[in-house]
């Protein structure tokens, strides 16, 4: 078994414990690859005892790792997007952080997790992406995202005019500071604290969330994820900034946004006696009684 280790910034005192998740891959005889720079920041002073390599794109991964660990939080998995594209490896998230939807493997079940996917004991959830086109090709081939399409203002002072279109026919003209277009994966997200609502994987939806509508009547909106969705800016603000998951770039508003469901998946390991709604009742403490 190959697999392939990306990690990020983390906390000095999870130091030990990234070297212990390593002893235990090398301890299973799997071999092992390495992002460079998280090599850097916390294996060049530690001694591995078997033979490892190191990769830094997309080309020195893929075709040479099974699985792909994600070390760090939610942030750290959704940059491994953009490792894995459409290859198909499945990416499995250790929570460092703090909520952790994504990476929902706590640093004490590290060790389990490993066991059982060596044992093959896990199932992979495919999880929906989104597609943004534009004639400017803005983002190049990376031109997609995991959990949301963010459309935002540029002047802090200032509201958007957003018109949203689906399939040609006019939504609404969004006054807001903004709008979020979600897969499943991002309605517990960004579009969450916007007060979207929660959709389970795999129930081939979008949802259109404003953020911070002047009209207090204006509510999220879900459509199916076959649907083709248009985005203008219109009105006096002449630039305004388009994220993708962490990626984000200022435009004009004579961008015109065209938003897809994307052709291809990302594959998440979930590991036995695990399921979403088990996830969201303890990420986000459903039926814990505050009073004790």
């Amino acid at each position: 078994m190959r697999i392939a280790i990306f990690g990020k910034t983390f906390p000095a005192e999870t130091k030990e414990v990234i070297v212990q998740l390593v002893r235990k891959l090398e301890s299973s005889h799997i071999s092992l690859l390495i992002y460079e720079a998280f090599y850097n920041k916390i294996f060049r002073d530690v001694e591995l005892h078997n033979g490892f390599s190191t990769f830094n794109d997309h080309t020195g991964l893929v075709g040479k790792a099974d699985f792909l660990l994600s070390i760090g939080g939610d942030g750290t998995l959704l940059d491994t997007i953009t490792l894995v594209r459409d290859s198909g490896i499945p990416i499995l998230g250790i929570n460092l952080g703090r909520m952790g939807f994504l990476s929902s493997i706590s640093k004490a079940k590290t060790d389990d997790a490993i066991e059982q996917l060596i044992d093959g004991k896990y199932s992979l959830d495919s999880r929906t992406l989104i597609e943004l086109r534009t004639n400017e090709n803005l983002f190049g081939d990376l031109n997609y995202a995991l959990n949301e399409l963010t459309v935002y203002k540029k002047d802090p002072m200032s509201m958007l005019k957003i018109q949203a279109f689906v399939n040609g026919e006019l939504l609404n003209s969004y006054w807001a500071d903004g709008l979020i277009i979600a897969t499943p994966t991002g309605s517990t997200a960004y579009s969450l604290s916007a007060g979207g609502p929660i959709i389970l994987p795999g129930s081939q939806n979008f949802v259109i969330t404003p953020i911070a509508t002047h009209n207090l009547t204006v509510r999220p909106v879900v459509i199916p994820d076959d649907n083709e969705i248009k985005i203008r800016v219109v009105g006096r603000m002449k630039e305004f900034f388009i994220s993708l998951d962490s990626r984000s770039v200022a435009v004009d508003s004579s961008v015109e946004l065209t938003i897809k469901k994307e052709r291809f998946s990302i594959n998440l390991v979930q590991m036995e006696n695990e399921n979403f709604f088990q996830t969201i009742r303890e990420k986000l403490m459903w039926g814990l009684d505050i009073r004790n």
